[in-house]
């Protein structure tokens, strides 16, 4: 189970990325962190910003709206989106998910 703490409209949560991927997806669970294939390579920011790409457009939010609070530059990433409530946070992830397989 993916593991995260919301504040009103804003969801916290923790990311493990696999850099240089063949695309970008979700790819499960892993410690609790939402592990996230970034087709980009983790040079000059290139992995971050398909992340947050990724993410605003799983999530249907602005990119603007959503932060890496901690591990630029490292696999784990805490990720803060703000616009976003839990139970949408919920319910994307359990989508994804399941057509995951």
């Amino acid at each position: 189970m993916i593991q995260f703490t919301a504040q009103e409209d804003t969801v916290t949560f923790t990311v493990r990325a696999q850099p240089r991927a063949t695309k970008t997806a979700i790819a499960g669970e892993v410690e609790g962190a939402l592990k996230i294939k970034i087709s980009a390579p983790p040079v000059d920011g290139a992995a971050n910003e398909e992340l947050i790409r990724f993410l605003a457009k799983l999530f249907s939010v602005p990119r603007r709206e959503i932060a890496i609070l901690s591990g630029e530059t490292a696999k784990n990433k805490i990720i803060r989106i703000h616009g976003l409530t839990s139970i949408r946070f919920e319910e994307k992830l359990r989508e994804e998910m399941k057509q995951k397989g």
